[in-house]
């Protein structure tokens, strides 16, 4: 079994994905594992007119001293493309991520579905290990 290293967090500002983000910061402590957290900037993202990227940071440092996890073992990855498929490159260089996190469901239009259309396609097309983080 291999090692945890580094952690792939998927995070939207959702509660459930900051659900995600405190599960794998509290796996990531005693270990030693790095934690990448990840934004997808889809289109939509890119003609807002707000930085998400410094909201994103600021909203995952509060949540990394409420774990108590170093924030040098925090990094942040903002990348263009659909949610999925940001997700699915953290699995190769430069990131290299051991592991998936995300919440079941992000901001989607469906609330009422058990999983998200994000976490139910990387459930069929992961290439890594995934933890899908149930509902709050």
């Amino acid at each position: 079994m291999r090692t945890l290293s580094t952690i792939a967090v998927g995070f939207d500002g959702s509660p459930n994905a900051k659900a995600a983000v405190r599960w794998a910061f509290n796996l990531a402590a005693p270990i030693d594992a790095k934690v990448v957290v990840v934004h997808a900037l889809g289109m939509l993202g890119r003609f807002e007119g707000h930085d998400a990227a410094t909201e994103i940071e600021e909203s995952v440092r509060q949540l990394s001293d409420d774990c108590g996890l170093d924030a040098a073992r925090v990094h942040f990855h903002v990348a263009n493309g659909d949610a999925c498929s940001v997700l699915i490159r953290m699995a190769d260089d430069p990131i290299s991520a051991d592991l998936l996190v995300v919440g079941s469901r992000g901001q989607g239009k469906h609330p009422g579905l058990l999983l998200g259309s994000t976490s139910l396609e990387l459930a069929e097309h992961a290439t890594i290990p995934l933890v899908i983080v149930p509902s709050l």
